[in-house]
């Protein structure tokens, strides 16, 4: 028990009140750290060899075809069961919130998770070098350390949701101001003759400078259309991804238009008409709502310096007499 005494006393004269948690933290980031490398280095499954041997491409086969059997990440692959959730209704719901933010990759889900932690890992070393190496938590106390432990971590875990989300939102506000210009160029090129799958393509192509990410959804139906898949259902996918509620009316209408019988581009150019004049709406809606906005600032910024051009030599002038007759 001395032993033990004079060892911990040891510890918080070296690093301070908090000595024994820093090492135990220290420890467990030596532990996670050497337990990724062992699962980084750990034998091949032999089945999973037997099967990349045999979908291995060889030299000679062209570089289009080897793209197209290009496999998942196999580092991450190592690590799915960490990096993924073991629900299914959860899993699926990451995928549609990443693919609504733009990330269409298989190992999307696996990335996220992985940004989660490493930015939090980050974060601790982040805050052990600044109170620890640099001494820069001398004179702290204990509340104080655990909050820098505690919030560079917590910034560094939540970092990567709050950049998901933000993405969404600016994806759904580009497809939402570019969505009328592609129906007015759908209707164009169906009018001239052409398909409705030629007519994604084409929209697609003028798109990609001017609206990315609607250019980016076009292209994805196309090439679902152009692989076999069911047009209906392709159509129901894209205003999934989408998130918008225009694009979700317009999918309803194709389907209904083609289940029906009824002219495409007809229907093309009601809905056409429709988003434009909705477009304007939401156009006179921000305008209105501008004085409101700005009333606030305009009393912040105006009331106050106009108080103290009107009042301010008043008082100057009272707050002199007053010291003129005083004792």
């Amino acid at each position: 028990m001395d032993m033990i005494s004079t060892l911990n006393t040891l510890i918080v004269d070296a690093l301070g009140p908090l000595g024994p948690m820093i090492l135990l933290g220290t420890a467990g980031l030596l532990m996670i750290a050497l337990t990724v490398v062992l699962m980084l280095n750990q034998p091949e499954d032999p089945m999973a060899k037997l099967k990349r041997t045999a979908h291995a491409p060889s030299p000679d086969k062209p570089a289009q075809h080897r793209l197209r059997q290009g496999e998942r990440n196999e580092q991450l692959q190592k690590f799915a069961s960490f990096l993924e959730p073991q629900d299914v209704a959860e899993l699926s719901k990451k995928q549609l919130q990443l693919r609504q933010a733009g990330y269409q990759s298989q190992d999307s889900v696996r990335f996220f998770y992985f940004a989660q932690f490493a930015l939090a890992i980050l974060g601790l070393l982040a805050a052990f070098l600044y109170l620890i190496v640099m001494d820069g938590g001398a004179g702290f106390s204990s509340t104080k350390m655990m909050i820098y432990f505690i919030v560079p971590c917590f910034c560094g875990y939540y970092l990567p949701t709050y950049w998901i989300t933000r993405r969404i939102e600016m994806r759904k506000e580009e497809i939402t101001q570019g969505f009328p210009d592609s129906l007015d160029m759908m209707l164009v090129c169906v009018e001239a003759g052409q398909s409705l799958d030629q007519s994604i393509v084409r929209v697609a192509g003028e798109l990609h400078a001017s609206y990315p990410a609607l250019a980016q959804e076009f292209n994805v139906v196309a090439y679902e259309m152009k692989a076999g898949k069911d047009k209906s259902t392709v159509l129901k996918d894209m205003g999934e991804r989408c998130g918008v509620a225009d694009v979700s009316s317009f999918v309803t209408v194709l389907i209904q238009s083609a289940s029906f019988g009824t002219s495409i581009a007809e229907a093309l150019r009601v809905y056409a008409a429709e988003m434009r004049d909705k477009r304007v709406m939401r156009a006179e809606e921000a305008a209105n709502k501008l004085p409101t906005k700005m009333t606030l600032a305009t009393m912040m910024l105006t009331v106050p310096p106009l108080l103290i051009i009107l009042i301010g030599p008043s008082a100057h002038g009272i707050t002199q007499l007053g010291s003129m007759g005083g004792p």
